[in-house]
């Protein structure tokens, strides 16, 4: 179909749907290029609503390198709603790109972003819409070549039917790494026999060549009678055993002409992200994990970015992204900056993920005139030995004496983040949860009476691969039920909001986590009988899941609440993000026995990101990589020479490197 044709059947169909401006395009900010030019053509996919995937900071940046490159272009699309996808189905009306209205299947390929493991039967249901084979084995050379990246597919087995080619880690470097393959193989692509498949195998293992990229069509995984991995092996000497994250020594410039959303999105503001990784070292935490190491742009490039962004988009709102704003080395400059270079602008800027502090009140203080009503903490457990366990260690008396200053400085809410179901929780420990939200609102009353509330937000656990506690198991939904309950009871003050999430969702979210390319079957199934937008509470459909489970003989109990062995092999052990599982073993027995581990950037111990980059560092030498020099556990800080971390790289013995092996 033509994008004439398209546009047409859109004029007919767009006025019977909820928020048509989903779907029409012509947003300010949209780059289109010539489609009659021989340029490589992706189409960048978020897998849910263009409500929530217009904001997608890990799309815009993919769609600014892409078309900054005068031989390639990048267009965008997102999933339909549902009723503009049974007007669609009716119509014969193919998923488009809302840059120019070219189906799908005409692009080269189709790159989509998965986040989080819910979106797996949206990617399915896009796919069926676009008219491209599900399976990847069942496409042909006139197909596209289906890419996927994002957090949720540093284990991507479970989708590895379905996609093509992962990419492992971080997309602003090895997306022109696929453009480069991709573009060399077109001329052959467009004039192969289109029943043949040599030329999409060629391109796979182009790709499969490439530092960080995954192509599951070339690998195969033997089982144990117990239905455990016992090995993964690929088909060939040439491809890798162990496919290594990609990473970005130095963020490139951020974005800045953002793309404007025709309707109200879930986040109508400029996202510029300040710094990437974590040196905290949280145990249950997947996204500290896989972004290591830290990373920071420096203070001038931010305030630059957000002056070039507000001219480009004339949004009012900034936010300050990373996974711990307060460990920005520059923050106290970075927010004097911000708000002197805007104090005349009334921009509303915010600062998430801050640590429980007052020098975090004392941050948000100087943005006095820029804030709301609302200030967020995440203590994460509500007593000081289950913190020790997490490795998010504060007394007590020091989350008081911060919700204490919040409350003084004109703050009437504070939000608590909790999470149930750690390792070694007990019901005493839940019971906390509850004794310290009254305790926080207690604080406020005396500060600013019954003005004061508290807002307790509480999600359960789920054990995520690559981080040390991929060993344990998930409570069980009786479990989950019963804590919450106690919660309920407990915390039945006017003034004190609690909001949880079912336990079913943390059982399908357990499942796709935590499970292997057998899975694949159980998705399809799902999909197949009606399961979509599984990350929308309304939408999610438990009984399909489970049908689809007893359909494929599998066992959920085998993914989601078996204690794994401590020599297992996992489903994403060839995934590599640098972090050893030795290391991880290792802060596993800590946490057991109650140790915290300190942040990173004051010692070093030894988790493989520096052996690994090292090269990269040395290229890149700067204040932006947060990284101490080798140290080992318990040892002080030594500088290492080139010479040194080459041989403790190749294995060699160097003094204080056993650590590295």
């Amino acid at each position: 179909m033509t994008p004439e044709e398209i546009e047409m059947k859109l004029n007919k169909i767009l006025l019977n749907v909820t928020k048509p401006g989903r779907y029409s395009g012509g947003e300010m900010n949209i780059t289109i290029k010539d489609w009659s030019q021989d340029a490589v053509r992706i189409a960048l996919v978020f897998p849910d609503i263009y409500d929530i995937g217009i904001s997608n900071i890990g799309l815009k940046i993919l769609y600014d390198q892409i078309n900054n490159r005068t031989d390639a272009l990048a267009e965008r699309a997102y999933a339909p709603w549902r009723d503009m996808e049974e007007l669609m189905r009716s119509h014969d009306l193919p998923l488009y790109s809302l840059e120019t209205y070219h189906p799908l299947g005409t692009f080269d390929m189709i790159g989509f972003s998965i986040p989080y493991e819910t979106l797996y039967t949206n990617t399915l249901n896009i796919l069926d819409l676009a008219g491209i084979p599900i399976r990847s084995k069942d496409r042909q050379d006139v197909d596209p070549i289906i890419i996927a990246g994002g957090h949720s597919t540093t284990n991507p087995e479970p989708m590895s039917a379905f996609i093509d080619a992962f990419v492992i880690g971080e997309g602003e470097e090895v997306i022109h790494d696929l453009v480069n393959v991709m573009k060399k193989w077109k001329s052959l692509r467009s004039s192969a026999d289109k029943d043949s498949r040599k030329i999409r195998e060629g391109i796979l293992r182009e790709m499969a060549k490439i530092d960080g990229v995954y192509v599951p069509s070339f690998y195969s995984v033997d089982y144990f009678p117990d239905g455990t991995i016992e090995k993964v092996t690929p088909d060939s000497a040439d491809l890798p055993k162990i496919i290594t994250k990609r990473m970005v020594a130095k963020l490139p410039p951020p974005p800045t002409s953002f793309i404007v959303p025709n309707i109200e999105a879930v986040h109508n503001r400029i996202s510029i992200e300040i710094m990437r990784g974590c040196t905290r070292g949280c145990r249950f935490c997947h996204a500290g994990i896989i972004n290591r190491p830290v990373r920071e742009r420096p203070v001038a490039e931010i305030v630059e970015a957000a002056e070039a962004a507000i001219k480009s988009t004339g949004y009012e709102e900034l936010a300050l992204l990373s996974l711990s704003s307060s460990d920005y080395t520059h923050i106290t400059d970075l927010v004097q900056a911000v708000s002197d270079h805007f104090a005349e602008k009334h921009l509303s800027i915010s600062l998430p993920s801050l640590r429980i502090e007052t020098v975090s009140v004392d941050l948000m203080d100087k943005l006095r005139d820029r804030r709301g009503t609302g200030f967020t903490l995440a203590p994460e457990a509500a007593t000081e030995r289950m913190r020790k366990i997490i490795n998010k260690f504060i007394p007590d008396e020091q989350l008081l004496e911060t919700c204490r200053e919040i409350y003084s400085r004109g703050w009437t809410t504070i939000k608590l983040y909790f999470m149930i179901g750690h390792p070694s929780e007990t019901l005493e420990d839940v019971q906390a949860i509850a004794d310290l939200c009254k305790k926080v609102l207690a604080e406020g009353r005396k500060v600013i009476g019954f003005k004061a509330k508290v807002h307790a937000g509480v999600s359960t656990f789920v054990p995520k691969p690559h981080t040390p506690f991929q060993w344990v198991s998930c409570d069980s939904v009786e479990q989950i039920t019963f804590k919450q309950n106690l919660l309920k009871r407990e915390l039945r003050d006017k003034n004190i909001k609690l909001s949880w999430n079912p336990p079913e969702d943390t059982m399908l979210e357990a499942l796709l986590s935590r499970g292997d390319r057998r899975l694949s079957e159980v998705i399809y199934l799902a999909w197949r009988n009606g399961a979509k937008f599984d990350a929308w509470q309304e939408e999610r459909k438990y009984t399909i899941w489970n049908d689809a489970i007893r359909e494929t003989g599998l066992d959920s109990d085998f993914y989601t609440h078996r204690q794994r062995r401590i020599d297992e092999i996992f489903p994403w052990d060839h995934i590599s993000t640098a972090v050893k599982k030795s290391f991880l073993f290792k802060d596993l027995k800590s946490s057991l026995e109650g140790q915290i581990r300190i942040d990173c950037r004051q010692q070093c111990f030894a988790c493989g990101i520096l052996p690994t980059f090292n090269d990269l560092r040395r290229q890149n030498p700067g204040d932006y990589w947060k990284c101490p020099p080798v140290i080992g556990p318990g040892r002080k800080s030594v500088t290492r020479s080139d010479e040194e971390y080459s041989r403790i790289k190749a294995g060699e013995s160097v003094k204080g490197s056993e650590d590295y092996s």
